[in-house]
């Protein structure tokens, strides 16, 4: 199916992909590590050679000119959701094509396995308004909720405190970037592209609390 929107330079755009036919993508923390790695990896001009940087920090690796600015991200067992700026011309599409190539490769050898990871070509919205831009920093960050209480969205949180604990231990999205836990997984986001909604980390806590406290009947899944 063809987009009705072309990728433009200047815009937020809410990307997500799942496995095919819903199938786990990430099965244990190494799988996690690794997708971790290549959303920092794969955002360059730069080819992946990824032996070259095994066992390398984020910190440590060059990156030529990236292609994205990556604002949000978070992974789930069967998909991931990601929120990006479009930085430069075809600068998403290259992007995702390096990410899903290089993901794919290292799960299908690994699980000694062929055919296609994905469920066809990664999905797009274009956030292109200031209300929806902002939702989607709760909504990413939140999607972890759905591991511990499935229904959530349909009945809300029952238990808030429950619900954060979890999120503050959860480590493979970028919560933890805007609650100020330093770790060397904060050089994948680039922030400084994306509105300035949260003034200080108390201000994105409130923001999350919002919406862990707001009904949940009009929450897009």
């Amino acid at each position: 199916m063809e987009r009705k929107f072309v990728f433009s330079v200047g815009e937020f755009y809410h990307i997500y992909n799942r496995g095919n036919n819903k199938q786990a993508i990430f099965l244990n923390d190494n799988d996690r590590n690794r997708f971790n790695k290549l959303l920092y990896v794969c955002n360059s001009t730069k080819p992946v050679v990824f032996k070259t940087i095994q066992g390398m920090p984020l910190d440590k690796i060059e990156r030529d000119k990236t292609l994205v600015d990556i604002g949000a991200y978070c992974l789930m067992p069967n998909h991931f959701h990601l929120l990006l700026h479009e930085k430069i011309d075809n600068g998403i599409s290259r992007f995702l094509e390096k990410l899903s190539t290089a993901y794919s490769m290292y799960f299908n050898k690994k699980y000694d396995r062929t055919g296609k990871l994905f469920e066809g070509r990664f999905k797009a919205n274009h956030t292109d308004n200031d209300e929806y831009l902002k939702y989607l920093f709760s909504y990413i960050h939140l999607n972890p909720i759905k591991m511990i209480d499935s229904k959530w969205k349909e009945n809300g949180v029952v238990d808030r405190n429950g619900a954060k604990k979890y999120l503050e231990q959860y480590n493979y999205s970028s919560y933890f970037d805007y609650i100020g836990r330093k770790r060397v997984e904060n050089a994948i986001l680039n922030k400084k592209d994306f509105p300035d909604y949260f003034a200080d980390i108390k201000e994105f806590q409130l923001f999350i609390d919002e919406w862990l406290s707001f009904s949940t009947d009009n929450i897009t899944t």
